[in-house]
């Protein structure tokens, strides 16, 4: 281990004890001592060998006794156990300009904030607003500064990926000789995260469509040129790859390099059973290409019906596409209004005015809010007084706004032993109540799913929100039986959320396919926190596609009439 990597090392070990807040000399102690190994003009591993790093000023016994333990076996026990003693993504926060390690003790002693991804959805949910030594302006510097971060990572929301995927397609498509564009990859498979933006187009000009691409504003750099692919890094600092065949090779193209693997290797064994051979450059019987002019015309010479690019992930889709059986995907077109929205009346940007007006514009039939609950004082959580003053402001807004119907909600934080955080009085007020986990995260298994099943059998639970708590490139969900959660949703009708938050999207689509075979009723919810996020619940729509949803499996397909009824039969009960 040479000197710098020496240095880096106590450098962070000065970090972890100030965010510890240990004795303050100490950490000043492996700062100086980064310091002086930096600068050393002696070679290391010699004053090591020769027990000379005690004459350097700046390093004293017990730091002489590290730094050598470092050198000769590459290793220090002591650095260890102090990251172990502290979420692993923590230091990562230092990166972010303007937060040190106090600021950043703070976020994790009052928001569980431990990694870059955690932060950022801090911020969405304007949490450090009223933090302690934040505030408004930091909060803004801090999105800044993520903004930029995020620049060197290698994974990306499937939102964030999305909109800059359709401006390459926008700009390709405009090419002259641009016959066929489209997206391909795990973006067109609607991936919750995606790691780069794949695209194929068809024309005459190969070189030209390419040199094209290569050379659009938002192109950073050109990683690389082969032939018929090109391959760039966008100034957002994610990859983004085309590929240019000709007009007659461009659907099996499409097909191919949608994927995924499992999906293209199962469609060729078919292939193979209906005596064809199928790759990238056509379906062939024998040595003669199968002429098809869309994807539609491959899946029917194999005697499939179409398979919508998001069910293509080798669970079942070929099966059922040779039997008739695939689902009628759900449409955005099908989605009538939204549930668990935020209002300024906790930690949401806009007013609650502001949140229905928008939902007006964008011809929504109906809104759900849905503030935090008293338990989430992190987030301004209404106590009862905000209840009262919210539902005399959404009755005037229902004589302001008679062209959207407004339901009043809670998002109730769920315990740690299951109970919900108002009295059942209270909770009755409510048109509907979002029953969610916001604490207590590391329960084991058994404990968690039992804490999640007492909540959604109490009376006044309506939906549950976010049921495996995940954040998408973050933390994974807590340890729950989603199998028990969907089975008690089929025993007591409560609403499963599928939270079209780009950083959630949880429910997980790989259970979503299991939720439509119980009958279990699925709601996509924005939980928005600012009045552009009403339109999140269109990620959602691509998700549940993804887990195979119908618009009768979800409930916000409903019209305002059906809904109506259906919150008044629950308050019934």
């Amino acid at each position: 281990m040479n000197k710098h990597e020496v240095a880096e090392i106590l450098r962070e070990i000065g970090l972890l004890l100030e965010i510890k807040e240990d004795n303050p000399f100490k950490a000043r102690a492996y700062y100086n001592g980064a310091r002086a190994v930096e600068l050393l003009q002696e070679d290391l591993r010699s004053l090591v060998s020769e027990n000379r790093l005690q004459d350097i000023k700046g390093i004293g016994k017990a730091l002489s006794e590290k730094i050598s333990e470092l050198v000769l076996t590459g290793d220090l026990e002591y650095y260890r156990r102090l990251k172990a003693s502290l979420p692993e993504g923590l230091t990562g926060l230092l990166k972010v300009k303007g937060l040190g390690p106090k600021k950043v003790k703070t976020l994790y002693e009052e928001l569980g904030v431990s990694s870059l991804r955690e932060l950022e959805y801090a911020c969405k949910e304007n949490r450090l607003v009223e933090l302690r030594g934040f505030g408004g302006k930091t909060q803004s510097e801090v999105m800044a500064a993520i903004d930029y971060l995020k620049k060197f990572q290698d994974r990306y929301y499937y939102a964030e990926a999305l909109g800059q995927g359709l401006a390459l397609l926008e700009a390709i498509q405009s090419h002259p000789g641009t016959k066929e564009a489209s997206l391909a990859g795990s973006i067109r498979r609607a991936g919750e995260t995606v790691k780069d933006i794949d695209l194929v187009a068809a024309g005459d000009d190969l070189e030209g469509i390419g040199r094209y691409f290569a050379a659009l504003p938002q192109v950073q750099e050109v990683l690389e040129r082969d032939g018929n692919h090109t391959l760039v890094r966008l100034e957002t600092g994610i990859r983004a790859k085309l590929r240019v065949v000709g007009t007659k090779e461009y659907p099996y193209a499409l097909c191919h390099f949608t994927g995924s693997k499992g999906h293209n290797a199962s469609l060729r064994q078919w292939a193979r059973g209906k005596g064809y051979g199928l790759s990238e450059h056509g379906l062939f019987a024998g040595e003669k290409r199968i002429d098809c002019r869309s994807e539609v015309d491959i899946y029917q010479v194999l005697g499939l019906t179409f398979i919508p690019p998001e069910l293509r992930e080798d669970r079942g889709e070929i099966e059922a596409a040779s039997r008739g059986q695939l689902p009628r995907l759900i449409e955005n077109s099908d989605i009538k209004g939204a549930f668990h929205v935020h209002t300024s009346y906790s930690d949401g940007v806009n007013t609650l005015e502001e949140m229905v007006a928008e939902a007006a514009r964008l011809g929504l039939r109906y809104i759900g809010i849905s503030d935090h609950s008293q338990s989430a004082y992190y987030a301004l959580g209404l106590k009862e007084d905000k209840i009262i003053k919210q539902q005399e402001e959404i009755a005037a807004l229902r004589e302001k706004y008679p062209q959207i119907a407004i339901f009043s909600g809670i998002e109730s934080d769920i315990k740690a032993d299951g109970s919900l955080d108002y009295p059942d009085k209270v909770l009755e007020s409510f048109d509907f109540v979002v029953a969610s986990v916001h604490s207590h995260f590391k329960m084991p298994e058994e404990e968690m799913t039992r804490r999640i099943v007492r909540a959604m059998r109490h009376p006044a639970v309506t939906m549950l929100g976010h049921p495996t708590g995940r954040l998408l490139l973050a933390r994974d969900g807590y340890k729950v039986n989603v199998e028990t959660l969907l089975a008690t949703a089929r025993e007591t009708g409560v609403i499963i959320e599928l939270n079209a938050s780009p950083a959630r999207l949880d429910l997980d689509w790989r259970h979503l396919k299991t939720a439509r075979e119980l009958g279990v009723m699925v709601a996509i919810n924005p939980d928005a926190h600012r009045v552009e996020e009403l339109n999140d619940v269109f990620y959602g729509v691509h998700v549940a596609r993804k887990g195979w949803l119908e618009k009768k499996d979800v409930f916000n397909c409903r019209d305002v009439q059906e809904i109506t009824r259906f919150l008044a039969e629950r308050k019934k009960r």
